[in-house]
């Protein structure tokens, strides 16, 4: 379409092209005519509804004037909400991301429709539509960047969740970039935000920050949950809002900081966090979901107890954790990562108990979802380190036709999620053992090598163009 092209000479040129009066057009699309008269005749601008039933009609895709209908909507009226809202939503079903992003930069050239606009985000978040609703977002957010307002501080929350990918590399920077809004949420939502952050963290194996967060979610979890009053908002339980139950952030909070204290060597107070989180009898709810997380925490501190031992040096208890892997499989990736780590460190044969479990281990790739407290993210973390533990033990077996399987795998997985601590562990075992390497391994090994490389040219280039 030509600068003077609109839909209504579009229009116009259709019916003339079939012989159509008002009356029929409105017969066969369904719309008033004395609506049709108006559009046609007095410029009235359609509704999206509207346009679409008169697209149909002209056998034309989807969307197709959606472009025009922004040009003009721009042209003869002032930004009009109440038609613009349910465009908006129309070019989310249809994936005409550009349409909704010409409409808000329109729309947020007056700051008054900031709050409608966040309003639209919410409800396209809700419904699934992600990538439409950042859109939304990163809009209010640009608009509001110097007012300091919660509402700034939740449209940087909502990107960061909608951002959150496989890629390990852009979940730190996108962690990175929400870290100073955190504190600006409202106390209540901040709980949600800082386990995220913590979560996203764990799986970055960023131990000082999951400490940082930890702490700061058990601080404000732990005030609010014994308050002599809940606080209220207009008659309104703020809590609802919450992910999980209050009792769970302090909880959780207990549970992620003996993570930390595991991974840092101190044991001692591992063990001390997990009897805080082991106790629940300072928790008042007593209901279905109270009792199904009570017994979540009491399942992970049993699990966590044997393997601070056994990382302690109390190899002891090696059987009555595998046993308790056997009827707990919700945890069996994390528990079998454990257990090598461990044959790793104090050189133990795993062979026994590695048969036991060889089926669980073939379907843990289809097996990476959120489950209980432990994110995708963590997960795909997790699944790669076991990869390259089990890798490790083989190789030193000089079981080398397992061992470089495993590593390759490993490789593979790390590229995708761009785990480049994992990658540069690969490439060292690799080359510590390429001699044993058959020519196919090899062959194998030189394509993924090539994705490490472009992977690291790539990164490069987007690092030197910010």
């Amino acid at each position: 379409m030509d600068k003077t092209t609109t839909i209504r000479s579009e229009v116009e040129k259709f019916m003339e092209r079939k012989e159509l009066t008002l009356s029929d057009l409105g017969r066969k699309t369904g719309i008033n005519v004395g609506s049709l008269s108006s559009i046609i005749t007095g410029g009235r601008t359609m509704a999206v509804n509207q346009l679409d039933r008169i697209t149909e009609l002209m056998e034309l895709p989807e969307g197709h004037f959606y472009n025009q209908y922004i040009q003009d909507n721009m042209a003869v009226t002032q930004p009009n909400w109440r038609r613009l809202r349910p465009f908006i939503f129309r070019c989310a079903e249809l994936d005409k991301l550009d349409c909704i992003q010409q409409v808000t930069s329109w729309l947020l050239d007056n700051i008054v429709y900031c709050p409608v606009l966040f309003d639209g985000a919410e409800e396209l978040l809700q419904e699934g539509k992600k990538e439409a609703a950042a859109i939304l977002y990163e809009g209010v957010a640009v608009t509001e960047h110097s007012q300091h307002s919660e509402r700034l501080a939740l449209c940087q929350y909502r990107l960061f969740t909608i951002r959150l990918g496989d890629d390990q590399a852009q979940n730190l920077e996108v962690a990175a970039q929400f870290e100073p809004y955190v504190e600006r949420l409202d106390e209540v939502l901040q709980l949600d935000a800082l386990k995220d952050l913590a979560n996203v963290y764990r799986s970055l194996r960023k131990w000082d920050k999951v400490d940082k967060f930890a702490e700061m979610m058990g601080v404000r979890a732990r005030r609010h949950y014994f308050a002599e009053r809940r606080q209220k908002r207009s008659g309104e339980d703020v809590y609802s809002k919450l992910s999980r139950p209050l009792f769970v952030y302090v909880a959780y909070s207990d549970l992620l900081r003996g993570d930390v204290c595991h991974e840092r060597g101190d044991y001692e107070q591992a063990l001390q966090f997990i009897l805080t989180y082991t106790d629940s009898g300072w928790i008042r709810e007593n209901d279905e979901v109270a009792e199904y997380w009570k017994g979540l925490f009491q399942g992970w501190a049993k699990a966590n107890t044997y393997v601070t031992k056994l990382f302690s040096g109390d190899l002891s208890v090696l059987n009555d954790y595998v046993e308790y892997i056997e009827t707990n499989k919700d945890e069996i990736l994390l528990s079998l990562l454990n257990i090598v780590e461990l044959a790793n460190r104090f050189n133990v044969n795993i062979d026994n108990i590695f048969r036991r479990f060889e089926e669980d281990i073939k379907s843990f790739e289809e097996q990476i979802k959120e489950t209980g407290t432990y994110d995708k993210r963590f997960i795909a973390e997790c699944y790669s380190r076991l990869l390259n533990e089990l890798s490790d033990y083989y190789l030193r077996k000089s079981e080398h036709e397992v061992g470089f399987k495993y590593l390759l795998d490993c490789l593979a997985k790390s590229l995708i999620i761009k785990n480049e601590v994992i990658i540069v562990k690969c490439v060292g075992q690799f080359e510590s053992f390429r001699e044993y390497a058959s020519s196919g391994t090899q062959a194998a090994y030189q394509i993924l090598f090539k994705g490490v490389y472009q992977n690291e040219q790539k990164n490069r280039y987007v690092s030197t163009s910010h």
